[in-house]
């Protein structure tokens, strides 16, 4: 069990850490024990879950409660009794354990939920602004919840560490499967993603020089493939070329290089980090034409509307078309293919988000200790404080900082 354990001590948000020491003995005199709900996510696209067992057990140890619904860690293989066997809570009744003080699950929240929230509490989740109704965002407003979107965390450098692993899983994860389906098992070219003696290596293309875009690099050249990546900054593409040499090639948004890098390319990863609320298509339909028949492409980018135009947003259990005789790879929750280590990741970052949580002795003191946290929040107390949902479904929101000041 200790290799999955993983670094607990590692933490990204570590407030008090940061606080001089009259203020970390202030926090401990705050310390309050929380108790966590776990939900269950029943959808087919998400199998992660956010606390470990070990993870689990810390918390409890430190004395918070933790109610864990039944079966909520099967798809990333954790059962049951390795959660009790951590002294975990295991229910069958989401009432029990949606009234927690800090309900904390991995997808996005459904609106059938909130019919299970008591109000004023805390939820953590992933926030897929695209996909969130207004019927939800209204029911999360009338529980006056205060809402987490984890994934837009950061820590004490300005990281999001959320984003950064799963991107890391993302990009490791992207070549391996277009590997697979470069292979005759998937009616592929029968081309094995690398370099032999004697063969030709694979070229591998891709669209961004960010943390995902990084680890498919890093994963294709180890594997002996030569891989190009294209950026629109300077400086991005420096500081790949710094880091993994002289075997990778880069490039800006040049028209004619991106066509002929196309044009030989047995795999395109797209990895373009999409900040807007439509899709950006970095590769056009047009440019997908020019590829070789039974080339991979994976657009990491997809869960944002996508950053090329003939990707499209399918569930992990039907991933694959194909379009222009080019096999297209579409799933917007790739982590969930490796759903253990994705968990184990994400474990790591929220056992220590709870834990502060607890020694700040309430939401709203960690809130106003952490910048970083309050980068997440987009509910306080049920009012809105996140001018994207703002301007999305013309309701008025409101600054989190001044907020705060009045608690």
């Amino acid at each position: 069990m200790m290799e999955e354990q993983g670094n607990k001590n590692q933490g990204t948000m570590g407030s008090a850490a940061f606080m001089p020491r009259e203020e970390q003995l202030e926090v401990s005199q705050r310390h309050k024990s929380i108790s966590i709900g776990i939900p269950c996510d029943k959808g087919d696209d998400e199998k992660r879950i956010a606390l470990t067992p070990e993870a689990v057990g810390l918390l409890i140890e430190n004395g918070n409660e933790v109610i864990i619904q039944k079966g909520a860690g099967a798809g990333a293989n954790y059962s049951d009794k390795d959660y009790s066997e951590f002294g975990a809570i295991i229910t069958d009744s989401p009432a029990r354990v949606y009234s927690s003080d800090v309900v904390i699950k991995v997808a996005p929240f459904e609106e059938f939920e909130t019919e299970y929230l008591k109000g004023n509490q805390t939820i953590i989740s992933y926030l897929n602004v695209l996909k969130l109704s207004e019927e939800t965002l209204a029911k999360l407003i009338r529980k006056k919840v205060t809402a987490i979107a984890f994934e837009k965390i950061r820590d004490s450098n300005g990281v999001m560490p959320v984003v950064e692993s799963m991107s890391e899983i993302c990009g490791i994860a992207s070549i391996l499967i277009a590997s697979d389906y470069l292979s005759n098992h998937h009616g592929g070219k029968g081309v094995m993603l690398g370099g032999i003696t004697g063969v030709t290596p694979t070229q591998v293309v891709i669209i961004g020089a960010n943390t995902a875009g990084e680890y498919a690099a890093r994963a294709a050249i180890g594997l002996g493939s030569e891989v190009m990546i294209f950026d629109e900054s300077l400086h991005r593409l420096r500081r790949f070329q710094n880091l993994l040499g002289q075997r990778l090639k880069t490039s800006t948004f040049h028209p004619q290089v991106l066509a002929k890098a196309l044009r030989s390319a047995d795999v395109l990863i797209g990895a373009i980090e999409l900040e807007d609320l439509r899709p950006w298509y970095f590769i056009t339909e047009d440019m997908i034409r020019l590829m070789k028949k039974r080339s991979v492409i994976i657009d990491l980018s997809i869960d944002r509307g996508g950053c090329i135009e003939t990707t499209e947003c399918r569930p992990l259990k039907d991933p694959v078309y194909e379009k222009h005789g080019v096999i297209h790879f579409s799933a917007w929750n790739l982590p969930s293919r490796v759903a253990r280590t994705a968990s184990i990741a994400l474990s790591n970052i929220f056992s220590l988000l709870l834990q502060n949580i607890a020694d700040a002795g309430s939401i709203t003191q960690l809130l106003k200790m952490d910048a970083g946290l309050r980068n997440g929040a987009y509910l306080y107390n049920g009012i809105l404080t996140n001018e994207t949902l703002g301007q999305k479904f013309g309701i008025l929101s409101k600054n989190l900082d001044l907020l705060l000041t009045a608690f």
